[in-house]
């Protein structure tokens, strides 16, 4: 648009009241979006991260809660909030999930408007300023693909990461805009660090903001650094504190939902990482279909791994290209590109292929299609300002409403894990860790010949998981074949001789055997890999009970109830341990204490029962 245009007295421009209801409505249909989302159940890592962890169950002592993820403790930390304030309710996990989202979305649509009323774009942009904001943040809110990041409720990390990366932004902005710079500047660095603390993505905030100062404020590299020298000190120096937080972060345990990325040499991740690119812009454009899990193969062959790499080479040339003649666009290719080299370069991270990935990428992908849109309607349709921007408001409009009904319906896929590993199978067929964890859902659910047949097509695809062996094993178990379960967990084992599960599960098989002795001696080998799992403790507690070794039993029961208070069954087989003893009383306190945890527990109040009549409590 030229300047004239721009400036023409018939373009349309908000009032300062309509201009301030624009964020609303980008909260409400946010809200319209992931409405269905907040009874969704805890999923697949949640569960390891909320119910699992013990660690968010108390806020002192602080370090308790950091350490257990030293290399993103403001994730930790907010989980320990959610806990302090709801325990385990669901909704307000989502609800958290939520409102990051949709305040970054209001970052995002003041970060907008404030730069196309920049000296650099203020003639071409400044009437549609407020327009063009809303409806880049209006897109970018509902926008399907973003569903894994917002649903999932571990994914809380990206939204962190992203929420912080968009105000230290936020912040360069306001700073050069008023005279009280340096208050602003100290937010956007201890913005960076929090971010920094979030998630590693945030190690690309420091150059962002640098090429966001070159294009729309400064002018020039020189500028910039003399304007801001202190500024770019303090986020450059942000990379120290992300380097002594990786190197502080302690052995990742085991993800429950099977994802892990092991053996992958960094020149297979790196040929790869050019198709899964193009696959994100393809989904940017057209989101369908989502899928949780692709289980993406590394590229062997010639054309998986030449085209792929050529496209993504021409996107950074044109992203260069583009740089000598018109730095704002550029700019918005290069927030794609650049965002995505942590995840999708030459480091191995926990996945080949995921959708949350995106979450901040798509933001420069949604401007280019808004922005392109608005040169389209401005310069290629010979039609009146006002009508232009009526066309305008209804393309926004529609994409909005369809992609808004999209997220809807792609968050009735978290409604279960039955759900979620149903739909995966149904789109990749192939992905062994599917068949696996739908197969672990089935047998959750009580179907265990279902589940069988989706594990055994598991390990035709992948003979070599570990966790599969351990879940078939665990199915076996339930229908009473332990010989079987045995076998598959030694399996297990034999592959991953680190997997605490498998010795776990294990010592269960065998002491179903009436084998204590090696059921301990299992159980004491996933306790000194994972010495803080209240489980494993519980299990040894009963594996020294059944051989007698009573005190020995009580100090594993003592250990279980403290990582995990709410354990009614650890409670009445200590009670029962203890009336082995003769101790009535105490034992009499340990059932009531079960039976408070758990009024439908029949153990404990079948042995309150035969405690009065003093007979021999039952396990």
């Amino acid at each position: 648009m030229s300047a004239a245009a721009a400036h023409n007295p018939n373009m349309p421009e908000p009032s300062p009241r309509v201009r301030a209801a624009l964020p609303w409505l980008i909260i409400v249909a946010g809200i319209a979006a992931y409405l269905n989302s907040l009874s969704c159940p805890f999923l697949f890592d949640d569960t390891l991260w909320v119910l699992r962890n013990p660690a968010i169950r108390h806020l002192w002592p602080l370090w308790e809660v950091l350490r257990v993820d030293a290399a993103r403790p403001v994730v930790m930390l907010s989980l320990a909030l959610n806990y302090a304030l709801a325990g385990e309710h669901v909704v307000s996990y989502h609800l958290v999930n939520l409102a990051i989202h949709l305040l970054s979305a209001l970052i995002l649509f003041g970060l907008i408007r404030r730069t196309l009323l920049t000296s650099t774009l203020r003639a071409r942009y400044g009437r549609s300023a407020s327009w063009l904001a809303l409806a880049v943040a209006l897109l970018w809110v509902v926008h399907p693909l973003l569903t894994q990041s917002v649903t999932y409720i571990i994914q809380r990390a990206e939204l962190l990461a992203g929420v912080f990366l968009l105000t230290t932004l936020y912040c360069v902005v306001r700073g050069a805009e008023t005279p009280h710079a340096r208050v602003w500047y100290a937010a956007a660095v201890l913005s960076c660090c929090a971010g920094m603390a979030s998630k590693a993505v945030m190690v690309i905030a420091p150059l962002i903001v640098g090429l966001y100062d070159r294009v729309f404020l400064a002018g020039s590299w020189r500028s910039a650094w003399r304007q801001r020298r202190f500024l770019y000190l303090g986020l450059f120096g942000s990379w120290v504190w992300l380097a002594l937080l990786l190197a502080s972060a302690p052995t990742m345990p085991e993800p429950t939902a099977g994802f892990a990325l092991k053996d992958v040499a960094w020149f297979d991740y790196a040929v790869t990482q050019p198709g899964v690119i193009l696959h994100y812009l393809r989904l940017a454009l057209w989101p369908s279909p989502l899928v949780f899990d692709y289980d993406w193969p590394i590229a062997r062959t010639l054309p998986a791994i030449v085209l792929p790499g050529l496209v993504v080479a021409g996107l950074w040339g044109v992203a260069i290209w583009t740089w000598r003649r018109r730095p704002p666009p550029a700019f918005l290719w290069l927030w794609v590109l650049l965002i995505l080299v942590p995840t999708s370069s030459v480091i191995s991270v926990t996945d080949l292929a995921a959708e949350h990935r995106m979450y901040l990428p798509l933001i420069g992908v949604v401007a280019l299609v808004v922005f392109g849109g608005h040169a389209l309607l401005t310069c290629a349709w010979r039609t009146p300002p006002r009508a232009r921007w009526g066309i305008g408001c209804i393309m926004v409009s529609g994409v909005a409403i369809v992609f808004a009904v999209g997220t809807a319906r792609r968050n009735q896929d978290y409604r279960s894990a039955l759900v979620m590993w149903s739909d995966v199978v149904r789109k990749r067929p192939a992905n062994a860790r599917a068949h696996a964890n739908l197969g672990f859902a089935l047998a959750q659910s009580g179907q265990h010949d279902a589940a069988m047949a989706h594990y055994i097509e598991a390990l035709r695809l992948k003979p070599t998981d570990a966790e599969t062996h351990n879940n078939v094993g665990a199915s076996l178990v339930q229908i009473g074949k332990l010989d079987d379960a045995i076998a598959h967990y030694r399996e297990a084992i034999r592959l991953a001789p680190r997997y605490a599960e498998a010795y776990n599960n294990l010592g269960v098989a065998l002491l179903r055997q009436g084998r204590a002795p090696e059921a301990a001696n299992q159980f004491a080998r996933a306790l000194a890999l994972k010495p803080r799992t209240a489980g494993v403790h519980y299990n040894l507690g009963n594996a020294l009970a059944t051989q007698g070794r009573g005190n020995e039993a009580i100090a594993q029961y003592a250990d279980a109830l403290r990582l995990e208070p709410r354990l009614p069954d650890a409670h009445n087989n200590w009670g029962n341990v203890l009336m082995l003893e003769g101790h009535v009383e105490e034992a009499q306190a340990h059932y009531a204490q079960a039976l408070a945890l758990d009024p439908t527990h029949t153990g404990a109040r079948r042995n309150l029962e035969r405690l009065r009549r003093r007979a021999i409590p039952e396990g």
